[in-house]
């Protein structure tokens, strides 16, 4: 998680989700693009089971845009571009 800090925006934030063993971080580089580090708790597996329980009992569903692996590239800059409605998923066709 340390190397992603200096691809962090101005006011940007990495968001430590879960449990992490140690985590470097640089003041230089949080103080220069007013970037912060938060983490948040991301609950028990009873949690995250009773989650998916209400998912399918209220019939949410994620909305995908599909790629087979082959077309990464194309699927990457639909992403970087903002083109992507909702999410991007790549196929491995298995």
């Amino acid at each position: 998680m340390g190397a992603v800090q200096g691809g962090l925006g101005v006011n940007g934030m990495l968001m430590v989700i879960g449990a992490a063993q140690a985590l470097q971080v640089s003041p230089l580089i949080l103080i220069s693009g007013r970037r912060s580090v938060k983490g948040w708790y991301s609950g028990t597996a009873i949690d995250s089971q009773d989650t998916l329980k209400f998912s399918v009992l209220a019939g949410v569903r994620s909305m995908n845009e599909v790629f087979p692996l082959e077309k990464v590239a194309e699927a990457y800059d639909r992403m970087t571009s903002g083109k992507a409605r909702f999410r991007v998923v790549l196929t491995t066709g298995l």
